[in-house]
């Protein structure tokens, strides 16, 4: 049985990231499989899990936007800027109003400076930042990156705990949103649950728990909650190839599409309706392939 596409895995609150890509690994037998949009242990919801040639697309889900439901507790901040972290302040937020809320969580709509937090797994030296803060002494400090949040609502306040939707780009730390809340609000914050349930073409109504893929792949019926791999390209442009053309792209040959578009990438299937490629824009109407899909090693992808 040959699986190449992707799993949408509701995860668990308190399993890594890594062991749901282990556990698609047993339960397809094959080496290739990676995730799209690390889950902190913390965080549950939706974690899109690429097997085989799908591994190849993930990129394209980083860049996707996402959306999550967030709880903040206000009054105490944390290291680690969530629930799992040693608290290093506390605050009186009794006098913290909804209206307050409101205004600093519209703050944060837009183009923003956001730093990461130090317990995170941003490289500094080819080290990951959380492993100089678990050795303790001096920690690297993270620089401030550019990333875009959509939207923002609050969905529930009841002090001193604040609940509220966000949809935002790759790249966005939800426990730093939640550390910067609290430091508008000048009574602290950490992250106490996150629930992602959207990283851009997958949505919670197409994941299933850890629990079900064990049970499909028992009965023999896994393959049938694997979706296509093209699922996580599908916003992009389409073009369809004549034999000539896919068999340039897949030489890795530019060509000519009768077409204009101003998006970053295209999808190119032969007439047969295979994702051949995924080309770039090269110049003057002509794109360039930048991932070649059709042809591949079916015995490499398996264990």
């Amino acid at each position: 049985m040959t699986f190449d596409g992707f799993f949408v895995v509701d995860k668990p609150s308190g399993v890594t990231s890594f062991s749901i890509v282990s556990l698609a690994r047993r339960l397809t037998g094959v080496r290739r499989v990676g995730h799209a949009g690390t889950l902190d242990p913390l965080a549950s919801g939706v974690l899109p899990i690429a097997v085989g040639v799908a591994a190849r697309l993930i990129e394209y889900l980083d860049e996707d936007r996402k959306t999550y439901l967030a709880t903040v507790r206000l009054g105490i901040a944390t290291d680690t800027y969530d629930a799992e972290g040693a608290v290093t302040a506390e605050a009186d937020a009794s006098d913290v109003d909804e209206a307050a809320v409101r205004d600093a969580l519209r703050s944060f709509v837009g183009v923003i400076e956001q730093t990461p937090p130090v317990y995170s797994a941003i490289k500094v030296a080819g080290k990951p930042l959380y492993r100089y803060a678990r050795a303790g002494g001096e920690v690297p400090r993270p620089r401030a990156r550019t990333v875009r949040i959509d939207a923002i609502e609050l969905l529930r306040f009841e002090p001193p705990v604040v609940e509220f939707e966000v949809r935002c780009g790759g790249g966005t730390y939800i426990r730093s949103l939640a550390h910067d809340l609290g430091g508008r609000l000048g009574c602290g914050a950490h992250l106490a649950a996150l629930r992602r349930t959207r990283s851009g073409g997958f949505g919670i109504g197409d994941a299933h728990t850890p629990e079900a893929l064990r049970e499909a792949a028992e009965g023999g019926c896994l393959e049938d909650l694997l979706l296509a791999p093209d699922r996580a390209v599908e916003r992009l442009p389409a073009a369809i190839l004549g034999g000539a053309r896919t068999r340039d792209v897949a030489d890795g040959r530019e060509v000519t599409l009768d077409r204009a578009s101003d998006a970053p990438s295209c999808r190119a299937y032969s007439v047969e309706g295979a994702l051949v490629a995924m080309l770039a824009p090269a110049a003057a109407g002509r794109w360039r392939p930048r991932k070649v899909l059709l042809e591949r090693t079916k015995q490499a992808d398996q264990a």
